[in-house]
């Protein structure tokens, strides 16, 4: 993992402009910073996909039971589980025949949420995967069981709108007739809103980003100064593109290892994007890449879409 972080880490701060993978995020610590990202009260997201499915799961898991089959629930990009475990409570008293298939880059992820599941759902069934999602896809691939798939959290808004389609087509090819997706998507909305939940006012958000020049200093000998980098997001209504950049404040030179990277004054590092939708767009995308739409899942105020999509 360090191999392929390190040589990603350098192709990208050699690309013009400079960038780095948002998924490097989430070490133990960037986890954490993360947990407090969707505590806050700038960060309207966690709590808008909660009500969605807080408000429709008893519809949610009807829908994805079917006949009632057993079927493996993946989700990638599990996280700590926190919405999720709406839907694996409403199941377990439903008492469907499903083994949950948590996916995420993260060990720390992985078996937190293993740990505290297997606390708190005794009778579920959990069989955790570390891996990155293009892979884990190939392993559906032969699965013999029904699968529904869970991609939560506007994580398909990481994508550039190119590759949003690939993803979902791969996902679509290795997926059986009657497989599932309910997939989660942030929605256009006012665009000071949307800011603000990159940019909060007690600087978490900042310290999110900053932690993977911190982290590239600790796992790979950088010296990156962080007090030396400024967070700097930005949204742009009509590509509904939300950005996140960290801005060199100077002149500097930054070694990893054998590599030296030079930042002009108020250069930028392309961190993430995160894209905005209206529904409409998330059904062009389902058809773009070979889904049927079977129903659209809104919070009260229509900040937030989870869509169940079907092979």
């Amino acid at each position: 993992m360090i191999q392929q972080f390190e040589k990603d880490v350098i192709a990208g701060l050699s690309s013009k402009p400079k960038q780095l993978a948002s998924r490097y995020f989430y070490d133990s610590k960037g986890d954490r910073l993360f947990q407090q990202i969707m505590g806050l009260d700038e960060y309207y997201l966690t709590r808008s996909e909660y009500e969605v499915l807080d408000t429709n799961k008893a519809q949610i898991c009807r829908s994805i039971r079917v006949d009632e089959s057993p079927f493996n629930l993946l989700e990638f990009g599990a996280g700590d589980g926190f919405k999720t475990k709406v839907l694996l409570r409403q199941l377990v008293e439903q008492d469907a025949r499903f083994t949950y298939r948590p996916i995420d880059i993260s060990d720390n992820a992985i078996s937190s949420l293993t740990e505290n599941l297997l606390k708190e759902l005794p009778g579920l069934h959990v069989a955790g995967i570390r891996n990155e999602y293009f892979s884990a896809i190939k392993a559906l691939e032969n699965a013999s069981t029904r699968n529904v798939v869970l991609f939560l959290g506007s994580n398909i808004g990481n994508f550039t709108d190119d590759r949003a389609v690939v993803f979902l087509s791969e996902l679509n090819e290795a997926l059986h007739p009657g497989d599932m997706v309910l997939i989660g998507f942030d929605l256009k909305k006012d665009p000071r809103k949307i800011l603000a939940a990159y940019d909060d006012s007690s600087g978490v958000t900042a310290a999110f980003n900053l932690n993977l020049l911190d982290r590239i200093n600790r796992e790979l000998g950088g010296n990156f100064d962080l007090d030396a980098f400024s967070h700097y997001p930005v949204y742009d209504p009509i590509s509904g593109q939300a950005r996140s950049y960290l801005i060199s404040r100077k002149q500097q030179t930054v070694q990893i290892g054998e590599h030296s990277f030079e930042f002009r004054p108020w250069e930028p590092i392309h961190m993430e994007i995160s894209r905005k939708f209206d529904p409409y767009e998330t059904d062009a995308l389902a058809a773009a890449s070979g889904f049927t739409v079977v129903e659209h899942f809104f919070d009260s105020e229509r900040n937030f879409l989870d869509t169940l999509w079907k092979k």
